[in-house]
């Protein structure tokens, strides 16, 4: 009997499975948070070292989210972050950094490549990470740190342009308009790992 009766619920519930595959198929990929309201730009080569490459994304409002971009050595298989910290010198911790009030006081001030924290992997292996969008004549403010990737690492590599952000830092007004200068588009940035990939797969 529960034969019977499961054959034609089944030759029925296939073309409507079949349908609602097709039709999920169909559906425009829906642009996520950061596509609908950031802009991504792109430093490749940051300090001159291979594919230690970061994202910074965008706002409208100014506002600059800092990340690791797609081939940054941190995010390939096999890379396990051993410790993160915003120490980076002596007398200098980014977890100080406390903001209040319309003008941002207490926020501390960055220019040029100013270190922002440093990743730490299992492998020995060490990773500067800094506010590598600004150039000679643009300085910004450390809006605030991510502090959830000290206490869970992993996020940092599973979501890197969320959770797993490092730092949000806000440009000078009067600068601001200076910040992509000598910056990748997401096209651009693009390219230049598929010239990586083609001058490892020329050179075996």
């Amino acid at each position: 009997m529960e034969e019977e009766l499961g054959s034609p619920r089944e030759e029925v519930a296939a073309p409507e499975v079949a349908m609602a595959t097709e039709s999920v198929a169909l559906e425009p990929a829906v642009p996520s948070l950061v596509d609908r309201y950031f802009t991504r730009w792109y430093k490749a080569d940051v300090k001159g070292k291979h594919c230690e490459d970061h994202c910074i994304l965008q706002h409208s409002n100014r506002i600059c989210v800092i990340t690791l971009a797609e081939s940054h050595p941190v995010l390939q298989s096999g890379k396990t972050i051993k410790s993160i910290s915003y120490q980076i010198s002596t007398n200098c911790s980014r977890l100080q950094n406390k903001v209040s009030g319309k003008f941002k006081r207490g926020a501390q001030f960055l220019t040029e490549l100013a270190p922002l924290c440093k990743i730490y992997c299992t492998d020995g292996e060490e990773y500067t990470i800094s506010s590598s969008f600004f150039n000679s004549c643009v300085r910004g403010r450390l809006m605030e740190v991510n502090e959830n990737i000290l206490h869970n690492p992993s996020i940092l590599q599973e979501k890197p342009s969320t959770e797993g952000y490092i730092a949000v830092v806000l440009p000078k007004f009067e600068e601001s308009k200076s910040i992509t200068e000598g910056l990748l588009t997401q096209k651009q940035y693009e390219e230049v790992v598929v010239k990586r990939v083609n001058a490892v797969t020329a050179a075996s």
